[in-house]
């Protein structure tokens, strides 16, 4: 008898992600550069495949159209399947009505139809704007042990920084007993994930329940989960050990670019066991010219580099001429830093021209960020800061 798929991933892209200033004007967050030849999407795409995940569902709505056309037909994760694979899920007028997203659990219930499809047991729902590697898989069979409802993914955090996330409070079992979305006072350092296993019916139960409600916010954290508590429902805690970060500002951002440097980066994308698939063009090698100084760094492919680049990751194609000083910097694809200038502490978008003798950033504690196809002039800097991201 025919059971259909085990498993349908729920990925929502459809953030805007304006904390991160001029680097999603344009662009939807997750479609954002990450790491020298990423997208921050790779990873849930790469999580998914590694996880033997074969149906994805990608929930796009702001800026989508670069996203739209970088995932394709989903060759690239190997999701290019005749039953399953990956399809773009955009909001969308139906004999039932339909409308933009109004949140994280709408915009699933919007699309049930392609959940149903698959006939499967559990949904899993993603959000394609975090750096991690994970296997859903294990998390899954950690669900079905438990004989849970919904298990939550979640991750000890900084009690300064908890009021940021969605908070779980668990008994001894890892029963969830209470949660709290961005408590202004955390009782618990159990950060959710944004990664969620849901029972398909127990799920579409709770999603009709709130389309119906007038007053619920549409969101998974603040009303789905809160409501399946106060309805007795079974919520278990999956915690997760590993890598993880929310790059949901200009400092995070940059903060986990400087997690892959070093001998023993915090986050190694260089694992055999665990890859993280992304679509590129084919490039010339990168070329490192003689008196150059790279220290500390990542460089992609097709860059050329004759001056000083020190705890950096600079994507494909970027030029560091002669006398130039790099330092700190996170320069995406297609960039140029002239003779003589100078990047320090700064974010630089696709495209960007930094003049001969032009200095961006500086030694602050400011990031600085230069949006796309922008150029500093040797006169001044144009760059937009993020103050306390």
């Amino acid at each position: 008898m025919f059971r259909g798929k085990r498993c349908v991933a729920m990925l929502l892209a459809g953030g805007q992600g304006s904390r991160l200033k001029a680097l999603t004007n344009n662009i939807a967050k997750p479609a954002v550069a990450f790491g020298g030849k990423y997208r921050l999407i790779d990873f849930t795409l790469s999580n998914c495949i590694n996880s033997n995940i074969d149906t994805v569902g990608v929930l796009t709505q702001y800026e989508p159209m670069l996203l739209n056309r970088y995932i394709g037909n989903g060759e690239t994760w190997g999701l290019d399947l005749t039953y399953g694979g990956v399809a773009i899920l955009p909001p969308h007028r139906h004999s039932a009505g339909g409308d933009w997203y109004y949140g994280t659990a709408n915009a699933v219930y919007q699309n049930f139809a392609f959940i149903d499809k698959y006939h499967p047991a559990y949904v899993l729902v993603l959000s394609g704007d975090h750096i991690y590697k994970m296997n859903y898989r294990l998390m899954i069979d950690y669900h079905e042990e438990k004989g849970a409802a919904c298990t939550v993914a979640v991750i000890d955090v900084d009690k300064k920084e908890a009021s940021r996330f969605g908070i779980a409070m668990t008994d001894g079992d890892g029963r969830v007993t209470e949660f709290e979305e961005k408590p202004a006072n955390p009782q618990s350092t159990q950060a959710s994930m944004g990664v969620y296993v849901f029972d398909r019916q127990v799920l579409l139960d709770y999603l009709v329940r709130d389309d119906r409600d007038p007053g619920s916010d549409k969101d998974f954290g603040k009303n789905i989960i809160p409501a399946m508590l106060a309805g007795g429902e079974e919520i278990y805690a999956y915690t997760y050990g590993g890598y993880w970060r929310d790059v949901g500002t200009v400092r995070s951002y940059m903060q986990a670019h400087m997690d892959l440097l070093g001998k023993r980066p915090e986050l190694n994308l260089n694992d055999e066991g665990w890859k993280i698939y992304y679509k590129h063009p084919p490039m010339c090698p990168q070329y490192i010219g003689f008196g150059a100084v790279v220290e500390n760094c990542l460089i992609a492919e097709g860059c050329r580099i004759e001056g000083t680049v020190r705890n950096s990751v600079l994507f494909s194609g970027v030029c560091v001429e002669k006398g130039a000083v790099v330092d700190n910097s996170v320069i995406m694809a297609g960039g140029t830093v002239g003779t003589g200038a100078v990047v320090i502490n700064s974010v630089l978008d696709e495209r960007v021209v930094v003049d001969s003798g032009a200095k961006a950033g500086g030694f602050d504690e400011e990031i600085h960020i230069i949006g796309s196809g922008d150029r500093v002039a040797a006169q001044g800097k144009r760059a937009v800061t993020e103050e306390g991201g």
